[in-house]
């Protein structure tokens, strides 16, 4: 039977303190017919900048970002220098007066900028969208990536073959965080995803042997991200007869642990940019198994669906 971790910490949300670098998911929404035209039937650039200055002024020139500290607001704080958004101000707060802000704006049809990332549950509830990112100042979209201890296959070849098939997209994990934000436990929402996803799960341990009681020791960091995928290959493989320990630790210290062999795998790791520094220090005394989620762990500023920009470019005064 799984173990409740040895340090347990909620995070109503995640900071994203560390230097993080991914980029915005080229998303784009479907014009609306209120989009002008040109003679040619193209979009008339003057009125599409037009447009971009209406929003501009309606938002008071101000994109919505979160806790002045995080490594997201660095990249937003580039971003302005990049594309010459003199007349804008990037208003720290926190990741509660953000979504805050956003939903405010969703309910009353109002534009707003925010500096967003991904996996998160906002996706889940509302219709939102990446400004694309030309100038790449918020890096490229990341992978997340399994590491296990040396040693790990011999000791636990059922397990080593369970995390080696897991993989899983952005959705998936933000179906889970979108129930965490809702109050659900952890466990209960990750069961939730598990039941209405057999078939991805049975792609993972298919052919794999159960055991009978095996201890595993998996650490993870204190973001929605991390619990909410821990939470669920916990159960996965308590499923398969192992007591898994969930062991909540810093982030350097969820790589040294398994560099150590003081633990035996981490499903969290950012790379190649976020985790870069702690996982050069460790690299060659741990196996790394791969991306489970690829190229959809990206930062960005995000807007509702209904806003017809979608680029950064467009926030740019042309006058």
């Amino acid at each position: 039977m799984m173990k409740h971790e040895k340090s347990v910490i909620f995070v109503a949300g995640l900071s994203l303190t560390l230097v993080l670098a991914g980029c915005s998911v080229d998303d784009e929404g479907e014009d609306d017919d209120t989009t002008h035209t040109g003679e040619n039937g193209q979009a008339d650039p003057e009125e599409e900048a037009s447009g971009s200055m209406d929003y501009a002024e309606e938002m008071d020139y101000e994109i919505v970002g979160i806790d002045p500290g995080a490594g997201i607001m660095g990249n937003a704080e580039q971003m302005m220098e990049d594309y010459d958004l003199d007349e804008w101000n990037l208003q720290s707060s926190s990741e509660a007066a953000m979504i805050s802000s956003l939903e405010e704006a969703i309910e009353n049809e109002e534009p707003i900028v925010v500096t967003g990332w991904s996996p998160h549950w906002k996706f889940i509830s509302h219709d939102l969208k990446y400004l694309d990112d030309p100038e790449l100042s918020f890096g490229e979209a990341e992978d997340i990536h399994t590491l296990v201890r040396e040693g790990f296959q011999d000791d636990f070849p059922e397990a080593y073959e369970i995390l080696d098939n897991f993989h899983w997209t952005a959705g998936d994990m933000e179906e889970i965080m979108y129930e965490l934000n809702e109050g659900v436990d952890e466990f209960e929402a990750a069961q939730n995803w598990i039941d209405e996803n057999e078939d991805v799960v049975s792609s993972w341990t298919e052919g794999v042997d159960e055991v009978d009681g095996d201890p595993i020791e998996i650490v993870h960091g204190q973001w929605e991200t991390d619990l909410s995928s821990v939470s669920m290959i916990a159960l996965v493989l308590e499923d398969m007869g192992y007591d898994v320990d969930m062991t909540l630790v810093e982030a350097n210290h969820m790589y040294t642990a398994i560099a150590n062999g003081d633990a035996d795998a981490m499903i969290g790791s950012w790379l190649p940019g976020t985790h870069e520094l702690y996982y050069e220090q460790v690299e060659d005394d741990i196996e790394d198994l791969g991306p489970n989620m690829e190229g959809e762990a990206a930062l960005g500023l995000v807007v509702p669906e209904y806003m017809d920009i979608d680029s950064i470019e467009d926030l740019k005064d042309e006058g």
